[in-house]
């Protein structure tokens, strides 16, 4: 993302359209959510969201399994 977005302002129409494939893209590449949100300068909850809006299918949250 070549320039961050303002905290707060309104993402809409082709803008977030764009924003979406932008993060779906860099997602299905293996960025986190997190490392995303803090790379535009937005919250956890609206790439969430944004990912949602863009048909990704989110991975699990990984980390260690218990086996029986």
């Amino acid at each position: 993302m070549s320039d961050q977005l303002r905290k707060g302002t309104r993402v809409s129409g082709a803008s977030r359209a764009d924003l979406a494939a932008e993060l779906k893209s860099r997602y299905d590449g293996g960025e986190s959510i997190r490392s995303l949100a803090a790379a535009t300068g937005r919250s956890y909850g609206f790439v969430h969201r944004l990912l949602g809006e863009a048909g990704v299918e989110l991975r699990g949250r990984g980390g260690a399994t218990r086996k029986a």
